[in-house]
């Protein structure tokens, strides 16, 4: 899953939603020097990254790329279902994604010295060219892609797999609706449980 997916599944609370974005940025043991939701929201980005991996629909998402894709497919894999996520986005949250995505932002400027400084980056730039609202757009995905490509060890032009992504469009989607939806009570639980 990606940053928009990690948002909705980290439900309303604003400490939870910004430890579900902080998850791909903060590394290591969580050593109690955040408040206590945002280390609970990290972790829980840390289960679903964990229960996403071993879900039969992304399993058979993944089957759908071309072999070649095989060591960036996940990479490649959650952009695109962000890009789902955001044409599907009326089924699984009430509130405009526009607006959702305002909220989130306005309530991490008040968190902001628990951000670390690479988190912060992303999000500024985030907020001002409004990258997850616009992840329903195939171009975006594709500039998306093509920069997360270029800023691999070794650049890969990841952009090429979306002619492949749009045509496996109708198969991708329903392992996405499935898988996110499994997600989406398990995040629950997890929420109520801790």
């Amino acid at each position: 899953m990606n940053y928009l997916a990690h948002l909705l599944l980290s439900g309303p609370d604003p400490d939870w939603r910004l430890g579900g974005l902080l998850g791909d940025f903060v590394k290591g043991p969580l050593t109690g020097e955040r408040p206590a939701a945002i280390e609970a929201g990290i972790r829980l980005h840390r289960r679903i990254d964990a229960r996403t991996d071993e879900h039969p629909d992304y399993r058979d998402a993944l089957a759908q790329l071309d072999p070649g894709w095989r060591r960036y497919a996940g990479i490649i894999l959650d952009i695109w279902f962000d890009h789902l996520l955001c044409h599907q986005w009326s089924l699984w949250h009430p509130q405009p994604l526009e607006q959702f995505c305002d909220q989130c932002w306005r309530d991490f400027h008040a968190r902001s010295r628990y951000i670390p400084p690479r988190a912060l980056a992303f999000m500024q730039r985030a907020e001002q060219f409004k990258l997850l609202e616009s992840y329903g757009d195939e171009q975006v995905i594709a500039r998306t892609l093509e920069r997360v490509g270029q800023r691999l060890r070794r650049p890969v032009a990841l952009h090429e797999a979306v002619p492949e992504l749009i045509a496996a469009r109708d198969a991708l989607e329903h392992n996405f609706t499935n898988l996110f939806s499994d997600l989406n009570r398990e995040a629950e639980q997890f929420r109520q449980h801790t």
